[in-house]
């Protein structure tokens, strides 16, 4: 097997290792996971009230939503704030010792990420079955269909992690990543339709991958009626799959280069301030 097999191996043996240390760890994993519970309860709360001239329920709109932004904070937020702290701490200095350790590093990182976006939405779904009798989760097609869109999305989203987490210093300058993030999640109809935006905040959203991924969860998850909340009534398909796939190509193909970037930034002997502050 060649170097660059083996540190893949090893990153997917460090990715099931953060998983069985996470599913054990049931502080830890109540903590990733309430405020996704909360959402859910919330949405629960709003059942019975009508989206605007629709019948659609507010609450059941709103699940598919939960989804994505829980992919969104997890994947995007969660990953680049996982780097930067690597980052300081040194650990992406000493990966960056060992033969090809960045590769085996990025891949124990990002699989551990995309394997709590899973856990967390099927979580969601179970809860979301029992509070909501209109989600979906017992038609065949939601299941065939389902953890298409879900890959799809964790493909376009978790290099962009990467990318972000490799473009900051410190967890103090990443804050500022926060308010562009949840200015995205507004205009991208992830808990209410795109169409009722302006048309010019609808192309915006419409240029970025959650819009697409919240389009699918909502396709997989609503019942067929919810189309005609859609832009143009349609589920855009093909559409879909087109801007995920391109930004997943963009992500991976940026994110490598993002990351040994980051790993050359700073001498071994370096340890930024808000590192050492945790000492």
């Amino acid at each position: 097997m060649s170097a660059r097999g083996v540190a893949v191996r090893v990153g997917l043996g460090r990715g099931w290792t953060e998983f069985r240390q996470r599913a054990l760890d049931v502080g830890g994993l109540v903590g990733e996971l309430w405020p996704w519970v909360i959402g859910a309860f919330a949405l629960h709360a709003l059942s019975g009230r009508t989206m605007g001239d629709t019948a659609l329920d507010v609450g059941l709109q709103g699940i598919p939503g939960l989804l994505a932004v829980s992919v969104v904070y997890t994947g995007l937020l969660g990953l680049s704030l996982a780097l930067v702290t690597d980052q300081s701490d040194g650990t992406l200095l000493r990966m960056k010792a060992v033969p090809n350790g960045t590769i085996g590093y990025l891949v124990g990182t990002v699989l551990g990420r995309a394997v709590l976006c899973v856990e967390t939405a099927l979580i969601l779904l179970v809860l979301s079955a029992w509070l909501f009798e209109d989600v979906q989760v017992g038609r065949v097609v939601t299941w065939l269909f389902l953890p298409g869109v879900l890959v799809l999305g964790l493909l376009a989203i978790l290099p962009l992690g990467v990318v972000v987490g490799a473009a900051f210093r410190s967890r103090a300058s990443l804050g500022l990543v926060t308010l562009p993030v949840m200015g995205l999640l507004a205009i991208s109809g992830v808990f209410y339709p795109l169409a009722s935006l302006p048309r010019f905040l609808q192309w915006v959203g419409e240029l970025f991958p959650v819009y697409w991924l919240g389009l699918g969860l909502r396709w997989a998850l609503l019942p067929s009626q919810a189309v005609l909340a859609e832009v143009d009534g349609s589920w855009r398909h093909l559409e879909m799959v087109g801007v995920l796939g391109a930004w997943a190509v963009v992500g991976l193909v940026a994110a490598p280069v993002m990351l040994r970037r980051m790993a050359r930034r700073e001498p071994g002997s370096t340890v930024r301030p808000d590192a050492a502050g945790q000492g």
